[in-house]
């Protein structure tokens, strides 16, 4: 009786593909303009990784950072349309779009007010923040951005572990939904990070959730979430947006 409940705690979820939220909306795909794929041949790589595993549309999202990644809306436009010529061409069955992820620094702040920041969806904008320690005047850069109509989605918040709940519950009252990273569910980046992501799942605070993707390293990987209580939960949770995308 004893070995029946030890088999049966260690039996595995079936696995769910990504099919079930159809859209990936965080992922560096656009070749040579940041640390993710570094030409257009690996970013065909990625794309067809990222198909197979079950994602119908791809919202990709280069870092915008002002000291690294000098990126903007018209060479993000043009990797675009390079991008989409060779799915086309190698009949690839995906949709792809582009958006940023927006590192928040000085220079970001003075583009709120251009009304040429890359969304995606609804206006949502995709932002990330400092390792080390979050800006000092976040929550103003928040409400200015919400001002001018943007929907504020916050990367990988469990990778700040300079946050906790209390951090977690004050951002969404203030309207900020949360992007976990496909990869934080299996404990790639750290158990830690593992355990923020569970704990946002278990809270309903995850509002979308993105691969994140930069390599062929990370694509082989994220079939590892498909049969996680935590990857179940989340698609059973009935928060996610990615559906919508």
């Amino acid at each position: 009786m004893l070995n029946w409940f030890s088999n049966k705690k260690k039996e595995k979820l079936h696995s769910i593909d990504f099919s079930v939220i159809k859209t990936d909306m965080h992922s560096h795909l656009i070749p040579g303009i940041d640390d993710g794929a570094p030409d257009l041949s690996s970013s065909i790589i990625l794309i067809k990784e990222l198909v197979s595993l079950g994602f119908k549309k791809i919202i990709t999202t280069p870092h915008i950072m002002s000291d690294i990644y000098r990126n903007s809306s018209e060479n993000i436009s043009h990797g675009l349309q390079e991008l989409k010529k060779e799915i086309v061409k190698q009949e690839i069955q995906v949709e792809i779009e582009a958006a940023a992820e927006y590192y928040i620094d000085f220079e970001f702040e003075q583009k709120i007010n251009d009304k040429n920041l890359l969304t995606f969806g609804d206006n949502f904008i995709l932002i990330e923040l400092s390792f080390s320690q979050a800006p000092q005047n976040l929550f103003e850069i928040i409400f200015k951005l919400q001002l001018e109509g943007y929907k504020v989605v916050l990367a990988h918040p469990e990778r700040y572990g300079f946050y906790n709940k209390e951090n977690y519950e004050e951002l969404i009252n203030r309207g900020v939904l949360f992007q976990i990273n496909l990869l934080s569910l299996i404990g790639y980046y750290s158990s830690q990070i593992q355990l923020k992501a569970e704990e946002l799942i278990a809270n309903n605070q995850v509002s979308f959730v993105g691969s994140d993707c930069h390599n062929m390293r990370h694509a082989q990987l994220y079939i590892e979430c498909q049969n996680k209580k935590s990857w179940h939960d989340l698609v059973n949770s009935g928060k996610l947006l990615n559906y919508n995308l």
